[in-house]
């Protein structure tokens, strides 16, 4: 059987893998294989919130989401108006010490040109009219941010990629991955392919998968968890996605009347082949409480249903975008920290780009040089994930 070849492989068919693969071909990089053993979206971005936010940590967070966010409006208009909608973003908190993090947040994100603004509990009740925010010091409030359904983004990148000429080679386990000689080797069920260039995109497998060619980067699979509810009273137009900081819950608004709720986020490392899928009794109780107490016109809502997806953190909450050091013609787009949605068209785009003129390109590298892997040096120690939706603050895991 004669080997297969190809310019890029991508390993991974999440929402990154089908974005890279996507932007790979748009630039006439050909041809382009993507590999994984399910399918498209069948991981993490099958899970994901769908929220995108500008509420980030620096300019260039803040610049690939809004790229992200702009990608995903563009696909949506012309292939699914209903994977996507512009709702605005609030978050609050009712902690006095919290105030002054939330308005130094205000002011950083202005200076990167993102509209955002601080809201009074009476505003606030308006925007979200089945919460209660008496008790509530400070809140933020970005008009433009948005949600995502992941899975509906990565299955139209896939198909746009496709129609584009990029191979996908899905459902089947790989029994070989290696460098051989000046190429990069994929053996799945007999039929090898050879790349000059690999590109890991695999999330929660991404640790190992690096690991297992003899380059380990600093990664850490975490579980996180979801659910949707349904109230049995909710204005069905569009209403806005809220993070409490004090609580750490967050809603988003989904189809048909009901609510996607999280964050039930575990801060062990978990194995993503082996981690439990349902939403665990203490964080369904959670969220109960929390609407009790925060949202009332939501506490009778009907649990349709809980889940559990992994995540993949790093030391310093970046992603891990861009050659891996010491392995020649291996890249790698992981490491997202539960914000892959947020950011994966954008990053994506950045990475085709280095990828299509190569890595000579200072002019292209540039603009992933903060996420390149090279940051780190190993050997690599166990770090502490701090995922979530966190402003800068110091240490305390709330911000």
């Amino acid at each position: 059987m004669a080997d297969d070849r190809a310019e890029v492989l991508v390993l991974g068919a999440g929402i990154s893998g089908c974005a890279l693969a996507f932007h790979l071909a748009r630039r006439g990089v050909d041809p382009v294989v993507v590999y994984d053993p399910q399918t498209p979206a069948a991981g993490a971005t099958g899970r994901a919130a769908g929220i995108v936010t500008e509420q980030l940590w620096d300019p260039w967070d803040v610049a690939v989401a809004r790229e992200s966010k702009e990608e995903y409006a563009h696909l949506a208009d012309r292939y699914d108006r209903s994977a996507f909608a512009v709702n605005g973003f609030a978050r609050w908190t009712k902690a006095r010490e919290a105030v002054p993090v939330l308005e130094a947040a205000v002011e950083r994100l202005r200076s990167w040109s993102v509209p955002v603004s601080v809201l009074d509990p009476p505003t606030l009740a308006e925007k979200v009219p089945w919460g209660r925010f008496d008790d509530v010091l400070g809140a933020i409030w970005s008009p433009d941010d948005a949600v995502v359904t992941a899975s509906t983004m990565g299955d139209l990148y896939a198909e746009r990629a496709r129609e584009l000429g990029v191979d996908f080679v899905l459902g089947t386990p790989a029994s070989r991955f290696a460098r051989e000689g000046d190429r990069w080797e994929l053996t799945v069920a007999g039929q090898t392919t050879l790349s000059r260039r690999a590109v890991v995109a695999a999330g929660a497998w991404s640790k190992r998968l690096l690991a297992s060619v003899g380059h380990p980067l600093p990664l850490a699979p975490y579980r996180t968890q979801a659910a949707v509810l349904r109230p049995s009273t909710l204005d069905t137009r569009m209403f806005p996605s809220v993070h409490d900081i004090d609580l750490d819950v967050y809603v988003r608004p989904e189809e048909n009347g009901r609510i996607l709720a999280g964050d039930g986020t575990e801060r062990v490392e978990a194995d993503p082949d082996r981690f439990s899928t349902g939403g665990d009794e203490q964080f369904v109780t959670h969220l109960a409480e929390s609407f009790g107490s925060r949202f009332p016109g939501w506490a009778d809502a009907e649990l349709v249903r809980a889940w559990a997806g992994v995540c993949v953190a790093t030391p310093d909450r970046r992603p891990l975008i861009g050659p891996v050091p010491g392995a020649s013609g291996l890249y790698t787009i992981t490491g997202f920290n539960g914000f892959g949605v947020m950011r994966a068209g954008g990053a994506a785009a950045r990475l085709a780009a280095v990828l299509a003129v190569g890595d000579g390109s200072e002019r292209e590298l540039e603009k992933i040089r903060t996420v390149l892997p090279g940051r780190f040096t190993g050997p690599f120690a166990a770090f502490p994930i701090k995922p979530g939706f966190t402003l800068e603050g110091g240490d305390d895991p709330r911000f």
